[in-house]
């Protein structure tokens, strides 16, 4: 399983807006995608899940997944800002 450690980026946190992007993407692939934050790991596919997580700007997350693409995908869109429109 590939696992990668990565520091939340949306300056908001895992709420609505990053949530429903890094879900979009964990959906494309056919493995799980887990994260996991304070000891509770959620699947990434579910926008309500990732958001129950409560991870804040900066706070470390990991990502896991058999599909290490999966893996290193999810972890990208993480640490991003993706607080605002493009």
């Amino acid at each position: 399983m590939a696992r990668k450690k990565v520091a939340v980026g949306s300056t908001i946190g895992l709420h609505a807006r990053p949530a429903r992007i890094i879900a979009e993407a964990a959906q494309k692939f056919t493995d799980s995608v887990l994260l996991t934050f304070n000891g509770q790991s959620v699947v990434a596919g579910s926008p309500l899940l990732i958001m129950s997580l409560g991870a804040e700007h900066g706070a470390e997350v990991t990502v896991s997944s058999e599909n290490e693409t999966a893996t290193e995908t999810i972890a990208a869109l993480l640490a991003q800002d993706l607080d605002d429109e493009d």
